[in-house]
């Protein structure tokens, strides 16, 4: 069991540059160029149908180094730079040069995005265009899946994730519904038991999103959330409390990521903002209460793959907001911090759920950090209660006794019962 969580870990939690949707775009485009690549010319002219939440969550989000928003330009990078084979890091190698062509190719209208008929929420279809060969690319399912690869027409090969290179599916992969069929109970032996060593590797997460923190702090991103909480002269509304320093460390990461930072998040179900949103504060507590390397190594562990089980349940994209999700994470690794058991786990789970379920992802954009900011307050808000014995009750709402009970309420309220406001939330954005 526990090599199978590992392995569930390292797959959704992975360092990703810029929004993952449009991120997701540029690997399809990216990969597309490459297959053209290889008759010996160049791209004339991309073309990338997106499903509804794609389209959503690229329109109004930041993409790194360029100082502009939408998927436009995304893909005019995969272009010119991108390389498939970093998978969510696919323009890792971006320089000033790069970003130059890739406005360039936009202004002289090269890229066209079109929004895809296609019941799956998150899919993309590249094509790019030279004067004799048409070369497409699929990603599908999640956000560095390839699925299939096209020249003339023609499949080259299918079912491949984006570090490989053959047509043969990659066995390693765990599937979907491993996160949802795990549970809240063997998450928490796992953290407590695992050896040490197998999951040391979650200290990359805390060297790669403290640097998103300084970065958000120290420069002016987006709406300026964190370092606007985190500022002396708001003291008088905000006072100096370890709630608000994990506020603002959490936002900050989120403005500069949002914002086109070059740094790259570590991500969770793919979702850099939820990397963010399940660590961060959990990184914050353990500082300012000075818990051990094994205490904050095991309760980032927790507040993961708490994350990981809860989002199994909803799928990759839905109308939920992800700070959902990842902030109730984090709440269970402040329990973990905090000396808290099993029983406390479940209560912190259950009051999140019970708080900010209706809160509804209206896009990939810099007010994100608004919502991080929030969903931080209610995790430190169920933490605290939890640990003071406190748990909402089966009687309110779509809380019940069980907690896997609870948690499938989340699901299906994400992923079936808004499916309409997802459509709604598509249509006000697209008509603005």
């Amino acid at each position: 069991m526990y090599s199978q969580i590992i392995s569930l870990i390292r797959q959704e939690v992975k360092p990703a540059l810029g929004c993952t949707e449009p991120v997701a775009v540029a690997l399809a485009a990216a990969k597309s160029c490459e297959i053209l690549s290889s008759t010996g010319e160049k791209p004339e002219k991309i073309e990338a149908a997106v499903s509804a939440n794609i389209l959503k969550n690229g329109m109004g989000v930041g993409i790194p180094g360029t100082g502009m928003t939408g998927l436009n330009i995304a893909v005019a990078l995969a272009a010119v730079c991108g390389k498939s084979k970093y998978g969510l890091e696919v323009l890792k190698e971006l320089n000033d040069t790069a970003v130059a062509n890739a406005k360039r190719m936009v202004e002289e209208g090269k890229v066209k995005i079109t929004l895809a008929d296609t019941a799956e929420t998150l899919f993309v279809r590249a094509s790019a265009y030279s004067a004799n060969h048409i070369a497409e690319a699929v990603v599908s399912g999640s956000h560095d899946t390839v699925t299939g690869a096209f020249l003339d027409g023609n499949a080259i090969c299918s079912g491949i994730s984006s570090n490989q290179t053959g047509g043969e599916a990659d066995s390693s992969v765990v599937p979907e519904s491993a996160a949802r069929d795990l549970t809240v109970s063997q998450i928490w032996e796992f953290a407590n038991n695992v050896p040490l060593d197998e999951i040391e590797f979650m200290m990359d997460s805390v060297k790669m999103n403290e640097a998103l923190v300084k970065e958000g702090l120290e420069g002016d991103y987006g709406l300026k959330v964190g370092k606007t909480i985190a500022h002396g002269s708001n003291s008088e509304f905000y006072g100096d409390s370890l709630l608000i320093y994990a506020m603002s460390c959490t936002a900050a990461a989120s403005d500069a990521r949002m914002a086109g930072s070059t740094l790259p998040a570590m991500s969770n179900s793919g979702s850099g903002n939820q990397g963010i949103t399940v660590t961060v504060p959990v990184i914050a507590v353990a500082e300012k209460i000075n818990a051990s390397h094994e205490q904050l190594v095991r309760a980032l562990a927790l507040a993961h793959t708490v994350a990981i089980h809860i989002k199994g349940h909803l799928g990759k994209l839905s109308a939920l907001c992800g700070c959902v999700i990842a902030s109730t994470g984090a709440a269970c690794g402040i329990v973990y911090l905090k000396g808290g058991g099993y029983e406390e786990i479940c209560a912190a789970i259950k009051n999140m759920i019970g708080n900010i379920t209706g809160m509804v992802c209206d896009g990939a954009k810099v007010g994100c950090a608004m919502k991080v900011a929030s969903g931080v307050a209610c995790a430190m808000q169920s933490a605290v209660l939890a640990l003071e014995g406190t748990c909402i009750s089966p009687n309110d709402g779509i809380i019940e006794e069980d907690i896997e009970k609870t948690i499938s309420n989340l699901g299906r309220i994400g992923s079936k019962g808004m499916q309409t406001t997802d459509k709604m939330i598509l249509d006000i954005m697209v008509c603005k």
